[in-house]
Parts: structure tokens; C-alpha cells; sequence
């Protein structure tokens, strides 16, 4: 049993590189705590006016999870899927055995920019198997009572909360949730017990568990929990992620999410090689390398908590 917890995760900036050229905040995987549920990725691109240029690159074992929070964003992948994204609508890419995909930014200009975007590890019986898209535009929403103020308004971006399912695909159970807060309002999240949580603040201020969090914080709470009190004095935008421990131990490396060194540098020399497994994501000329692997092999993650 993993146990109630109030430990905060900092995030921590993260240079991007190459025709990108932006930093992001990671606040998953944390040393000590490789998943949240089959969560094992979260990182933070803005708020910043950009040009964003994500050349095609390569994913195995995951599905990547995109939610915008400011400016649109352009997919384009190797099923030769071409979508834009923006505010309140989900792109999920299941990586399966190989994918690729590219990212940008819609113009050729600077624009605002913010977003969201998480890896889930996909389980043995659904990393094998094949790639896929899908693009929500509108999603299931809730209202949450308050204990004091405004109610809160919910939107389920994966998964199922308090009943409330998303129509996205997923292979292990697991939460994903806007929640929005009122000025002046102190509301109850249910949350299940069987489940780990955690809650992001994106915007605004927040008292979650009693614990004040500063803007990207994110707070683990174990599992064992029925509900989590959060209130806000001016507003708040906060995402809660969670879900069924995941039980595998992992290894990532670069875009790849598997579970031995072996499998990880399989992949890595296939994606240099052009192989068909990753395919070719149309309207581009360059992709990104693989970078080196390590002098040593690479090792799964392991949970401290």
C-alpha cells in the first residue's frame, strides 16, 4: 500500500533544443517517483510567445496526451493524421510499437503559447500492438457541490472521474481532469481510494491538503484518500492526474518508454536506420536524430515513496 502523501514535486526547467528553442518545465518523472498511475510524463511549453518547430521524432510504448492551454498547434504523424489543437480539445497519439509525429505552432510568426502535455506507459498487452489518433473537440464535464462559494467546474480529459467518462482511449485506469475554481470557493474532490492522485496548479492560487502550492507545483497524494479539499482566494486552474498504481517497473530513455536497455537501443538504431517501423511523417524533409546512448545501460526507474 502506498499511503496518503503531501509531498510537492517541483518542477524543474528543461532546455529544448534545435529549430524549438525553448525550455519547458518538467514536473514528472521526479526522482523519487517515476509514475502517478500509468502517468510517467508531464511537462509545462510556456507561457511564452514562440515559434514552435517540432520536427518529426519518434515514440514506442506510450501515448503522449497534448492539452492547450493558449495558441493552436499543429500535429502531423506517420498514419498521416494533420490536426490543429486548441483551447478545451484533446490530441492523443498511441505510440504502440512505433510512431512519429511532428509539431508546430500554426504560422510562421511568433505566437502566445502554452500547453500541456503528458506521457501515459502503455501496459504489455497494449505496447506491442498497433499506433493510433484520436482527436476530442468536446469533452464530458461536471459540476462539483462547494463546501463554500461557487461550485467547480470539471472537465474529464481522460479517463473516468466520479463516474464521468472521457471518450478518449486508454489501457489502464486512470484520471485526467481540468478543474476550475471560483474566487472565494472551497470544494471536495472525490478521488477513488484504490487510486494515487496528484494535482497541478496552472493558473491562479490554491490550498490543496492544506498545502498552499505555487503556480506548476504539483502535489502527490498517495492513494487512500475519498476526497481532497481545495480552495482559492482569487481563482484557480489546477489539473488532477491519477490512476491505478502501475506495476511495471520502466525504463525511458529519449522518446521511448520500455521496459528493458535492450528494447530501448532496438528502437533507437531502427529510428536511425529509416526503418518502416516508425514511418514517415508527410510535409517534412528533416527529422530529429537519436541522441547517444549512455556509456552504461540503462536502468528502470524506481519508486522511492
Amino acid at each position: 500500500m502506498i499511503g496518503q502523501h503531501r509531498l510537492i514535486l517541483e518542477p524543474r526547467e528543461v532546455p529544448l533544443g534545435g529549430v524549438r528553442g525553448m525550455n519547458v518545465l518538467r514536473a514528472l518523472p521526479h526522482r523519487n517517483l517515476p509514475t502517478i498511475g500509468a502517468w510517467c510524463f508531464l511537462d509545462r511549453f510556456g507561457p511564452a510567445d514562440t515559434r514552435m518547430r517540432v520536427e518529426p521524432h519518434p515514440h514506442i510504448g506510450l501515448q503522449t496526451v497534448t492539452w492547450p492551454l493558449v495558441g493552436e498547434i499543429r500535429h502531423r504523424d506517420s498514419l498521416g493524421s494533420d490536426a490543429d489543437l486548441r483551447r478545451g480539445q484533446l490530441n492523443l497519439m498511441t505510440a504502440g510499437n512505433g510512431i512519429s509525429h511532428s509539431e508546430y505552432s500554426i504560422g510562421e510568426d511568433p505566437i502566445p503559447l502554452d500547453a500541456l502535455q503528458f506521457w501515459v506507459v502503455l501496459p504489455d498487452a497494449a505496447r506491442h500492438g498497433a499506433a493510433g489518433f484520436e482527436r476530442h473537440t468536446e469533452l464530458p464535464g461536471l459540476t462539483v457541490p462547494a463546501a463554500e462559494g461557487a461550485d467547480a467546474e470539471v472537465t474529464v480529459v481522460l479517463g473516468d472521474f466520479a463516474g464521468v467518462l472521457s471518450p478518449a482511449t486508454v489501457h489502464t485506469p486512470i484520471v485526467g481532469a481540468e478543474v476550475v475554481l471560483a474566487p472565494g470557493s472551497r470544494v471536495r474532490l472525490p478521488l477513488r481510494p484504490d487510486w494515487e492522485h496528484a494535482l497541478m496548479l496552472v493558473e491562479g492560487d490554491a490550498v490543496v491538503a492544506e498545502h498552499p502550492l505555487d503556480r506548476n507545483g504539483l502535489l502527490y497524494l498517495g492513494d487512500s484518500r475519498e476526497e481532497v479539499e481545495v480552495s482559492s482566494r482569487e481563482g484557480a486552474l489546477l489539473f488532477l492526474l491519477g490512476g491505478e498504481p502501475f506495476e511495471d517497473d520502466i525504463v525511458m530513455w529519449w522518446n521511448f518508454a520500455g521496459r528493458t536497455h535492450d528494447e530501448i537501443a532496438a528502437a533507437r538504431e531502427e529510428w536511425e536506420a529509416a526503418s518502416d517501423r516508425f514511418g514517415v511523417v508527410p510535409g517534412h524533409d528533416v527529422r530529429i536524430p537519436a541522441p547517444p546512448l549512455p556509456p552504461v545501460r540503462l536502468m528502470p526507474r524506481s519508486r522511492k515513496l
